[in-house]
């Protein structure tokens, strides 16, 4: 017995809803892989600016530990306030003290160091030279409440409870410095700061007690 087979095609208006069903599910797929991949470049660029901040708190804290008494005699801690921080210190590991300045340029998001090599021609040493200045790490978005340097004396107990020094700090007071800062790669769309901090007690301004 032969068996009939019916084949129907499909009609126009078939045709064009599954090519309107395909093109929607064609635009879903590239808006949600644009969207993912978005997010992961996002979270990318995140990290690698988290991670170049805290590289710069780092090196910062480093040389810190390292304070010392310019060549010339001048105290180790130069000036100090809530977005700069000037001392002394062999930054560069050459044997030499240059002067050493920490300081958020904030028009530009960029935390900065500026190094100051004595002028050894002359005695004393002087640090009136040229001051070089590169970029520590972008990103950086402290703004007036939010300082990037905290001082503290030697009545500290060691949890920072107590308030810091008013700035511009006394030099000769400050025992404990906290370094903070706040990276946001994108603050309008992106609120949500990355916090960064580190405490650095300067061990070696105790010799001066």
């Amino acid at each position: 017995m032969r068996i009939k087979r019916s084949f129907k095609a499909m009609t126009l208006i078939e045709t064009l809803v599954a090519i309107a069903v395909m093109m929607i599910a064609m635009q879903g797929f590239t808006y949600l892989f644009t969207k993912v991949w978005a997010t992961n470049g996002f979270i990318l660029e995140a990290g690698m600016a988290s991670a170049a901040a805290s590289r710069a708190t780092n090196q910062i804290v480093i040389q810190l530990r390292g304070v010392k008494q310019a060549d010339n005699g001048d105290y180790p801690i130069d000036a100090a306030d809530d977005f700069s921080l000037t001392i002394y210190a062999d930054a560069d590991d050459d044997g030499v003290t240059e002067k050493v300045r920490y300081f958020l340029d904030q028009p530009n998001d960029q935390m900065k160091i500026g190094i100051t090599e004595p002028d050894t021609s002359v005695q004393p040493p002087t640090y009136t030279g040229v001051e070089t200045v590169t970029v520590m790490t972008n990103y950086v978005v402290n703004e007036s409440d939010d300082p990037v340097f905290y001082y503290y004396n030697d009545d500290y107990p060691g949890d920072t409870t107590t308030n810091p020094l008013t700035t511009p700090a006394s030099i000769a007071s400050i025992q404990l410095v906290r370094v903070h800062l706040l990276v946001n790669i994108d603050p309008i769309n992106a609120p949500n700061n990355i916090n960064i901090e580190s405490f650095v007690d300067l061990r070696n301004l105790h010799n001066y007690e």
